[in-house]
C-alpha cells in the first residue's frame, strides 16, 4: 500500500471514530467536567497564567493543558466538541509521530501502518482520545521529546540535529506546563543511558543545551508570571504534587510495585496474544540502536512510575507508543515469514471474550436487566459486540490478509460505548445533560450550591459561571479554600439553614446535588421544603425561590 494510501485510511479512521463520536455523550465527572470548568474559566476568567477551578485557587496542575482546552472551547464553541478536541487532536498527533518513527527506523510503509494502527487502536488510547483530559497532551509532548531524542542520535546534518534539539526542548517545555517535571525527567531517564552505551555522552552534554534553553524559554514567562501572581504555587505544586505524590507514605493511590505490569497487558488490548513474540524478538534485537533505543523507551519509564508510592493507570501511557512499535516490527516481519498463528490466536482470544461479553448480557437481561425501557441503548450494544465478534473472526480466520481487523472491533466500541451506556450510569455519571435540560431555571438563580465537586464544576461550565457555592464538601479545593477571599465559598452542614435564610432574600438559588448515600440524605434534610425538586439517578435539582419579604 502507498505511503498516501495509508495515512488517508488513518485520517479517515480518525475522522470517523475518534472525532465523530465526541459530542454523543455527556461529560463525565469528577474528571471531565472539573477540566471543562477551568479551561472555560481561562477563556472567559482571564485566568491565563494560575489555574482557578471555579473561581477558586487549583494548583494541582499547571496551566497550558487548559490553553489548550480553551482554544478548543473558543474555536468550536463551549460544548462537548470543543471541551474534547484537544485530547483527540493529541493522540492523533501521536499516531502520527508512531508513522514517521516506524519509518525513519525501518524504511517499511508496512510496518509504519502496522505501529500507527496498533497504536491508534490501543482500546485505551482511543477511549482517552475523546475524553476531557490532560493525559493525551501531556503523551503527546513526552511522545514527541523521544522522538525527537531519535532524531538527535540519528540524523547525519547539523540542520536536521539542530531541529531535533529545537523540537525536544519545545516538547520538553509543553510538556512540562502540561504537567509538571516529568516531562524533563523521562527524556532524561531515556537519554543518558542511550548516549553512554552508544558512546555519544559527550554529543549529548554538548547539545543537549540547545534542548534545555529551548525549555527554558518556552516555559519561564510562565513560571514567572504565575509566581508573581501566586507566591505559593511553585511549594504546593512541587512538594505536594511530585515529591510526596512520588515518595510519601501518605501518597495518594498506592500501590504494589507490579501494579503496572498487568495493566501493560490490559493496555494492549486488542492486540494481547502479540505481546510474547514482541518481547521476545525485541530482546533479540536489544543490540541493535533502534532496537535498544525502543526498549529503553518503554522499560525505564514503566521501572520509574513502579517505584513511585502513588500510582495512577495513565502514569504509563507514554511506554505505549515504543510497545506499538515494537508490535508493529515483530507482526510484519512474522506476516512476511507466513507465521500466522499468534494472529490467529489473538483474533480468537478477542472472539471469546467477545462472545462471553454477549452472552453475558443476554442472561443479564432475562435475569436482572441492566437496560430498562432503553431498546435505543441495548440495539447499540448488541451492535458493538457483534462487530467485535465478527472483526476477530475475520482475524482468527485470514490472518496473513486481515491481520489488522481487530482495529475496527476497538473502533467500533470506542464509538459506540458512549453512547450505549444504561441510563443507570448516564443518570449516575453524566449530570451536565440533566443540567441541559434545568438550564432555564437554574441560570436565573441568583445563588449557586452543591455538594459535590462534579457536579459543581458541571453546573458551573453549562452555565458559564464560577459562583457555585459548595455545601459540605472540600475534596480537592481543600488547599483553595484555605484562602481567605475563598472561605466563604463553603458553607458546613450546621450553617445551610442560616445561609439559605441570607441569600434567600436577595434572589433564589438553584441547587444540584449528588445524593448516593444516608449522609447525602441528611444534607437534603437541611434544605428549605418549599423547593422544586427534579431527580434523574443520584442527581438532585432544587430550584428554590426568592423568599418573601
Amino acid at each position: 500500500m502507498s505511503r498516501r494510501w495509508t495515512l488517508s485510511l488513518l485520517l479517515i479512521a480518525f475522522g470517523l471514530f475518534y472525532l465523530l463520536p465526541m459530542a454523543t455523550h455527556g461529560l463525565w465527572i469528577p474528571d471531565e467536567t472539573r477540566y471543562a470548568q477551568i479551561s472555560q474559566e481561562v477563556l472567559h476568567g482571564g485566568q491565563w497564567a494560575s489555574p482557578h477551578f471555579m473561581g477558586i485557587r487549583y494548583f494541582e496542575k499547571p496551566v497550558a493543558g487548559y490553553w489548550m482546552m480553551a482554544i478548543g472551547q473558543a474555536v468550536f464553541g463551549d460544548n462537548l466538541f470543543g471541551v474534547r478536541v484537544a485530547s483527540a487532536l493529541s493522540t492523533g498527533l501521536s499516531v502520527i509521530l508512531a508513522y514517521l518513527l516506524a519509518m525513519r527506523l525501518w524504511n517499511d510503509s508496512r510496518k509504519a501502518l502496522a505501529a500507527a494502527l496498533l497504536y491508534m487502536s490501543f482500546t485505551v488510547v482511543a477511549l482517552l482520545a475523546g475524553y476531557a483530559n490532560l493525559d493525551p497532551q501531556f503523551t503527546f509532548w513526552v511522545n514527541l521529546s523521544l522522538v525527537a531524542l531519535w532524531f538527535t542520535f540519528d540524523c547525519q546534518t547539523s540542520r536536521g540535529r539542530l531541529l531535533a534539539w529545537v523540537a525536544l526542548g519545545v516538547a520538553c517545555g509543553m510538556g512540562f506546563m502540561t504537567k509538571g517535571f516529568l516531562a524533563w525527567l523521562l527524556p532524561v531517564l531515556v537519554a543518558l543511558p542511550y548516549a553512554l552505551w552508544q558512546k555519544r555522552l559527550r554529543s549529548l552534554l554538548v547539545f543537549g543545551g540547545i534542548g534545555v534553553l529551548v525549555a527554558i524559554l518556552i516555559s519561564l514567562p510562565w513560571a514567572l508570571a504565575v509566581h508573581a501572581q501566586e507566591p505559593d504555587y511553585w511549594r504546593f505544586f512541587f512538594w505536594h504534587e511530585h515529591i510526596r505524590r512520588f515518595a510519601g507514605e501518605d501518597a495518594q493511590h498506592a500501590e504494589p510495585w507490579w501494579y503496572y505490569l498487568p495493566l501493560l497487558v490490559a493496555f494492549s488490548v486488542p492486540w494481547v496474544m502479540l505481546l510474547p513474540s514482541t518481547f521476545m524478538q525485541a530482546w533479540q534485537q536489544r543490540r541493535s540502536s533502534s532496537g535498544g533505543f525502543l526498549l529503553l523507551w518503554l522499560v525505564l519509564p514503566l521501572a520509574f512510575f513502579s517505584l513511585s508510592n502513588g500510582k495512577l493507570p495513565a502514569y504509563i501511557l507514554p511506554c505505549l507508543l515504543p510497545l506499538a512499535l515494537l508490535m508493529g516490527n515483530a507482526l510484519i516481519d512474522r506476516l512476511n515469514l507466513q507465521q500466522t498463528r499468534l494472529v490467529s490466536l489473538n483474533g480468537l482470544l478477542n472472539l471469546v471474550a467477545g462472545v462471553l461479553g454477549l452472552l453475558t448480557l443476554v442472561y443479564f437481561q432475562m435475569k436482572k436487566p441492566v437496560y430498562v425501557d432503553e431498546p435505543q441503548h441495548l440495539v447499540l450494544v448488541y451492535v458493538l459486540l457483534l462487530g467485535w465478534i465478527i472483526a476477530n473472526l475475520l482475524q482468527a480466520m485470514r490472518p496473513l490478509t486481515l491481520w489488522a481487523a481487530p482495529a475496527l472491533g476497538s473502533f467500533l466500541l470506542v464509538a459506540l460505548a458512549p453512547a450505549a451506556l444504561p441510563n443507570s450510569v448516564v443518570y449516575n455519571k453524566i449530570p451536565d445533560q440533566f443540567i441541559i435540560d434545568h438550564v432555564g431555571e437554574l441560570s436565573q438563580a441568583k445563588y449557586l450550591l452543591s455538594n459535590d465537586l462534579g457536579a459543581a464544576s458541571a453546573l458551573a461550565w453549562r452555565l458559564r459561571r464560577s459562583d457555585v457555592t459548595l455545601y459540605n464538601t472540600k475534596g480537592e479545593l481543600k488547599y483553595g479554600l484555605a484562602y481567605e477571599d475563598s472561605v466563604q465559598r463553603q458553607i458546613e452542614l450546621d450553617q445551610i439553614q442560616a445561609w439559605f435564610a441570607e441569600v434567600r432574600k436577595q434572589g433564589s438559588v438553584g441547587v444540584v446535588m449528588r445524593v448516593k448515600d444516608d449522609d447525602e440524605d441528611h444534607e437534603v434534610d437541611r434544605l428549605p421544603k418549599d423547593a422544586k425538586r427534579y431527580q434523574q439517578g443520584n442527581i438532585v435539582i432544587f430550584i428554590m425561590p426568592q423568599s418573601q419579604p
